[in-house]
């Protein structure tokens, strides 16, 4: 498998892919080898996850090098990643035991009744190229942290960070059995499904995810599918739209607009639009795009070719049905694959803009007359991953947001991920979630016990 630099097209390295054979032979070590690793007492299996974050920390410069280079993210974001996932590892530490935690639910008249959360076994986890390190963890982790085996095919399009991911865990203690990747195209990912495991867990496109699930369909495995997003925001009248513009321009665009929870779609209050398109495009327009091992970039480039024309194309419907252009519009002339950031206004859910995932940095403006519209714009849409409102009024805010169709929702923020609180979604967003308490638990069963004294 050859990887090359979407920045520049240039050959990085090639690997040796996985075939059906190799994948075979690493879930069935997997699976022998899991019994054991769960036996492994909390405290150890915790003493390794603390190694392999010192190990991050150490590396953490080179680390970031990697991940700019194949998959196009700019350097300080690669760092702010790095960083960032710090203390969702800390996060996981703390609470692993406790969320796992043996309850004694009943005691009376001779019967004890008790819940255990023993592991699922072994999961595979295809993971996503946008945010590797967050997106990796937030399985990993946490399924070695409740005693599973691990069977973790990263993104073709950021492996090289995902085989660092593995090395640094298996530097830091766990078993080369317990946790083996798999490189590949979706040909490994395929391969990796008909294996006999307990839990599937991917983050991903909802065209993918909808493929997933139905090839484990049969065979009663559980499913989690994080996938895409089509995110809105509204600014109210009483909002300050120089912030709501400056705070929404970064969370349209950051990581070059790759993220399910970049905003894609926003609302403004007819009142303030006109001062908040004009304070949106110029943030915008100060936006460095450029080089992304330069240190002042902020726009890298699109990691994956193909989305050049889906951009394109959402542009040009939004235009001929007439969306009015600000800024950007178009693809650069190579090397690489790189997208000027484009804002549009005038816009409608005619079209694709507003209605289908961009994941590039694009951003359509829709002016509204007031709350109700753009509660009934925010749900007109098949997904619900997260939605935000930016308004002084706090009650107001609650309000509206617990009206949206959203499994995460924002006050005066967007593009947000805490590691205390649940990531999830609605409709075609996907099932099951990560974080929190819950997505630690998640990869546990219940066990019920009922214990009669004689």
């Amino acid at each position: 498998m050859k990887i090359f630099n979407p920045a520049n097209g240039q050959f990085i390295t090639e690997l040796r892919a996985d075939d059906a054979a190799g994948v075979a032979a690493k879930a069935a070590a997997a699976r022998a080898a899991q019994p054991a690793w769960a036996a492994v007492p909390m405290a150890e299996r915790k003493a390794v996850v603390q190694r392999f974050r010192a190990a991050v920390v150490a590396e953490l410069d080179t680390l970031a090098v990697t991940l700019t280079q194949e998959m196009g993210k700019p350097l300080q974001q690669a760092k702010n990643e790095l960083n960032g996932l710090l203390p969702r590892l800390d996060f996981f530490l703390e609470q692993a035991e406790a969320a796992v935690r043996e309850e004694q639910v009943y005691d009376a008249g001779g019967m004890r009744e008790r819940i255990t959360h023993i592991p699922l076994g072994v999961v595979a986890n295809i993971s996503a190229w946008n945010y590797p390190w967050f997106v990796g963890c937030n399985v990993i982790v946490p399924a070695l942290l409740t005693g599973n085996a691990v069977l973790y095919k990263p993104s073709e399009y950021a492996t090289l960070t995902g085989l660092h991911i593995v090395r640094l865990l298996h530097a830091a203690g766990v078993p080369r059995d317990v946790l083996a990747p798999l490189v590949g195209t979706g040909d490994v990912g395929g391969a990796l499904l008909q294996q006999k495991i307990d839990g599937v867990f991917f983050t991903g496109s909802h065209a993918t995810g909808v493929r997933i699930a139905n090839a484990v369909a049969g065979r009663l495995v559980k499913v989690q599918l994080e996938l895409g997003g089509k995110d809105p925001s509204y600014v109210r009248a009483d909002a300050d739209p120089k912030v709501a513009a400056e705070s929404l321009a970064d969370g349209a665009m950051y990581n070059t607009g790759q993220s399910c929870c970049s905003v894609e779609r926003v609302y403004v209050h007819a009142s303030l639009h006109d001062a908040f398109v004009a304070h949106f495009v110029e943030t915008v327009k100060g936006f460095k795009l450029g080089d992304p091992m330069d240190a002042g970039t902020y726009i890298g480039a699109v990691t994956r070719e193909p989305q050049l024309a889906v951009l394109e194309a959402q542009v040009a419907d939004a235009l001929a049905k007439g969306a009015v252009l600000h800024t950007g519009g178009k693809r650069l002339p190579g090397p690489g694959n790189w997208f000027q950031p484009t804002v549009l206004t005038n816009v409608n859910h005619t079209m694709d803009l507003m209605r289908e995932e961009s994941f590039g940095p694009v951003i359509g403006i829709q002016k509204v007359a007031g709350d109700e519209e753009a509660v009934a714009l925010m749900n007109d849409t098949r997904y619900g991953l997260t939605a935000g409102v930016y308004t002084k009024d706090e009650a107001a805010a609650q309000a509206l947001l617990a009206r949206v169709n959203a499994g995460s929702v924002y006050w005066n923020c967007c593009d947000r991920v805490s590691p205390r609180l649940p990531w999830s979604g609605h409709g075609d967003s996907g099932i099951g979630l990560t974080l929190s308490t819950e997505g630690i638990r998640t990869f546990t069963r219940p066990k019920a016990w009922h214990l009669r004294t004689p």
